[in-house]
């Protein structure tokens, strides 16, 4: 019996498994207005290994999303799973880097990023190498004594990027880690995470508002819609690997930019009249 031609067989290869699923996850939160749903019925899955962003318009739900994959939220409808186990509170396996500031300050860095491993019980010893090893990778070393206010902003956020993949995370999960930073320390830190990324086989999703970002980063992105958060488009982003900050100069990356930011555009401009008709209505009830 004749073989299938190499492209039947690779139109037939399995996918790859999810190892984190979210499956119809809908959270609600009351407030003086009535019932408000921030994330409504929201499906998806991140293979091993994948860089997923999720981006959308503000007040859309995205931090919410975050706080519940990350276990900090409990009180919701749906399900997140890693490898099928369901994320009830916080999960060992998934490792989270926030927006804000969250380097210790009486601390250096070697210490900041020891403190996983302190946490865990390691010998001070055995987690100093290990500790120097993510400070190495995410190119601090020769400032593994200095302190977090003797540091820039995006050398703190790398502090906090090797804390975190210092206790050696399935899953790396991060809420705009770069918000704070200007654009082109985002874009040199972008090239970081994604060198670290590769090297580890790290399974990444990034939570984010910046479009260059998503696009730089990711495999995949899915655009989500104005409250109520719901998924509205996923698109796979087809650029070489390795990538750095130089692909954004291409042709195909503008493209992906404007594919995305149409669909954007719609929701934050959805928003923008949402937020106005609030407030005409707030107005008038005076």
């Amino acid at each position: 019996m004749a073989l299938p031609s190499p492209q039947v067989a690779a139109d037939h290869a399995p996918a790859p498994a999810r190892l984190l699923e979210v499956a119809r996850v809908t959270k609600r939160f009351a407030t003086g207005d009535g019932v408000i749903t921030a994330v409504d019925d929201m499906s998806f899955g991140v293979a091993q290994g994948e860089f997923v962003s999720i981006i959308g318009p503000s007040g859309c739900g995205k931090s919410t999303l975050f706080n519940i994959i990350g276990g900090l939220v409990a009180d919701y409808d749906g399900q997140v799973t890693v490898a099928g186990d369901v994320v009830k509170g916080t999960h060992a396996a998934i490792g989270m880097v926030f927006q804000e500031e969250s380097t210790f300050p009486w601390r250096t860095v070697l210490d900041n990023v020891s403190f996983p491993l302190e946490i865990a019980g390691i010998a001070r010893g055995d987690r100093l190498v290990l500790a120097e090893r993510f400070v190495a990778m995410v190119g601090l070393h020769g400032f593994e004594r200095r302190y977090p206010a003797e540091l820039s902003g995006g050398m703190r956020q790398r502090v906090a990027l090797a804390r975190t993949l210092a206790s050696e995370p399935r899953i790396l999960l991060m809420d705009e880690p770069f918000a704070a930073l200007d654009e082109q320390t985002r874009l040199l830190l972008g090239d970081k995470v994604l060198q670290i990324q590769q090297q580890l086989k790290q399974t990444t999703l990034l939570i984010t508002h910046n479009l260059t970002e998503a696009v730089q980063l990711s495999d995949r992105v899915l655009v989500m819609t104005y409250r109520p958060g719901r998924i509205k488009r996923e698109v796979e982003i087809d650029l070489p690997h390795p990538r750095d900050s130089e692909v954004v100069s291409s042709e195909a990356f503008g493209r992906y930019v404007a594919e995305i930011w149409h669909d954007l555009r719609e929701e934050a401009s959805r928003g923008i009249r949402d937020d106005e008709s609030r407030v005409l209505h707030t107005r008038a009830k005076r």
